[in-house]
């Protein structure tokens, strides 16, 4: 039987290191929301539950630059993490504070227009325009993780744009999100301190193929 390289284990040990340190920082970064989805019930508190999504930004920024950082062979997670949060934290900032308030409109309507006979024509257009956002979003921090000084309405425009035209790849983002909160319902230890960063470095590999139209030609993308 042939023996397993040192190049393997340390690969492999590499790859669990970026797990384990990207939950970790992601629980740091994200900890207003965190806090609140475990303390609360979030059909009551789903207003807090927005008002702290948008400090997530800067942190998924991050994540996606340490994944990007670990693909160019650097293994010092903390430090690409730090540093893709510090470049584009206004920029992210603004991203999931846009996504947070299309979010509360449509949440919003829908309760507003729940019990009229039109809302069958209502609700799934608003359900489409929160699918939009959240499938956008991705797509838009990580151009912040590749690009820092991109503008905001080049980041919003792409993201949309490019997340309609790449569908599919929306399509199985979703899928992982939602897989994601599911899990977090039932097992909250396992979904923030294992699956978070398998599950977001899936969204990010689709996010980033999304973007292979405007990357540099030379870029490595890659796709679940």
């Amino acid at each position: 039987m042939r023996r397993i390289s040192h190049d393997t284990y340390a690969s492999i040990f590499s790859t669990v290191y970026l797990g384990l340190m990207v939950n970790v920082l992601l629980l740091v970064g994200c900890a207003p929301l965190v806090l609140l989805l475990v303390t609360t019930d979030p059909a009551a508190s789903w207003p807090l539950l927005l008002i702290a999504t948008p400090l997530c930004g800067p942190a998924l920024v991050g994540a996606f630059t340490a994944f990007r950082a670990h693909g160019l062979g650097e293994g010092r997670v903390v430090r690409a993490f730090v540093a893709g949060w510090r470049r584009a934290a206004l920029r992210a900032l603004a991203v999931g504070a846009i996504v947070a308030v299309v979010l509360a409109i449509v949440l919003v309507d829908v309760r507003a227009v729940s019990a009229a006979s039109w809302s069958v024509l209502v609700v799934p257009l608003c359900a489409t325009i929160a699918l939009l956002a959240l499938a956008a979003a991705p797509v838009a921090l990580t151009a912040l993780a590749e690009a820092p000084a991109t503008p905001l309405r080049v980041l919003l425009s792409t993201g949309a744009v490019l997340a309609v035209r790449r569908w599919y790849l929306s399509a199985v983002s979703l899928l992982v999100l939602a897989g994601q909160a599911a899990l977090f319902v039932t097992s909250p230890a396992l979904a923030l301190g294992l699956t978070a960063a398998p599950a977001l470095y899936l969204i990010w590999a689709n996010a980033r193929y999304t973007l292979r139209p405007v990357l540099p030609a030379d870029a490595t993308v890659a796709a679940v």
